[in-house]
C-alpha cells in the first residue's frame, strides 16, 4: 500500500513515516503544505493519505475535500492536535475516512489506517461515542450500504466489491434486520441519521 504523508512539521512528517515504513506500507512521498501533496498525489497516486488539517497555504479539509473528488476510494486519514467535535464533523464532512488526535498513541492511527484502506466506505474515530459508531454492522455490510446508498444494484455490488451476488443478498438482508429497515431506501436513511455514511 501506497501512502502520502501531509504535515507542515518536518519532525512529524519523519516519525510517520518511520512508523507506518515499519508497519509494512510503503510511504511513497512526504508533503508539508497543500500544493506539495496534490503535486505528489499526481505523481504516485496513493492508496490512503494522512492529512494535518493546519497547513501553511490552506486547510486539510481542503486537500481531503480534493482527495475525495478525485478518488472515490482512497483512504483518508485526518491526524490534527485539535479534538473538538466540530473539527471531527468537518473531516467526515469533507470525505475523510478517519479523525485521529496527535495525542492518541501510534498504534490508534495505525489501527485508523488498517481500517480505511479495507473498508472504503467507514469513518472511524476515537472520538465519536460508541452509540453513534457502533450500529452493529461489519465493515463490508457498510461497503454494501454505501453502494446501496450510490444507487446501485446488487449486480453492481457484487462487482464492485469482488462477491458473489448471493454473498450480497445475504448482506442486505442482514442491515435491514440490523438498522431496523423495512427496505433499502428506509435503511439508507437511517445510516444517514446516525452519520453511518460517507456523503
Amino acid at each position: 500500500m501506497k501512502i502520502v504523508i501531509v504535515d507542515d512539521h518536518a519532525v512529524v512528517r519523519h516519525g510517520l513515516q518511520s512508523t507506518i515504513q515499519s508497519h509494512g506500507y510503503e510511504v511513497v512521498a512526504v508533503a508539508g503544505s497543500i500544493n506539495e501533496a496534490k503535486s505528489f498525489m499526481a505523481q504516485t497516486n496513493p492508496d490512503a493519505i494522512i492529512v494535518d488539517i493546519n497547513l501553511p497555504d490552506g486547510s486539510g479539509y481542503d486537500l481531503v475535500s480534493w482527495a475525495r473528488k478525485v478518488s472515490p476510494t482512497i483512504a483518508i486519514v485526518v491526524l490534527t492536535l485539535n479534538d473538538g467535535a466540530d473539527y471531527l464533523r468537518a473531516a467526515k464532512g469533507a470525505g475523510a475516512n478517519a479523525f485521529i488526535v496527535k495525542s492518541a498513541p501510534l498504534s490508534d492511527l495505525l489501527a485508523a489506517l488498517d481500517l480505511a484502506l479495507s473498508s472504503q466506505f467507514l469513518f472511524s474515530s476515537k472520538n465519536v461515542s460508541s452509540s453513534e459508531i457502533d450500529s452493529g454492522l461489519s465493515a463490508r455490510e457498510i461497503d454494501v450500504l454505501q453502494l446501496i446508498n450510490l444507487g446501485s444494484s446488487n449486480g453492481a455490488i457484487a462487482s464492485n466489491l469482488f462477491i458473489s451476488v448471493s454473498t450480497v443478498k445475504t448482506h442486505v438482508s442482514s442491515i435491514l434486520r440490523k438498522l431496523d429497515a423495512g427496505n433499502r431506501v428506509q435503511a439508507v436513511k437511517i445510516a444517514r441519521e446516525r452519520g453511518l455514511l460517507i456523503e
